[in-house]
């Protein structure tokens, strides 16, 4: 399955349940979780670690 339709299949999750509220919090989830994964594996990681 395609990461796309597991994004789109979440939100009209959210859509139906009346979740809609939640999806700001679990964007701030992912981009956290990105930016850890990134700055584990990157070369900027010392720049990224000054930010927090």
């Amino acid at each position: 399955m395609s990461r796309l339709g597991i994004a789109a299949e979440l939100i009209s999750f959210f859509w139906h349940h009346k979740w809609w509220w939640l999806t700001p919090m679990l964007l701030v989830l992912l981009v956290f979780g990105a930016l850890v994964i990134f700055a584990q594996s990157s070369a900027i990681a010392p720049f990224i670690y000054t930010l927090f």
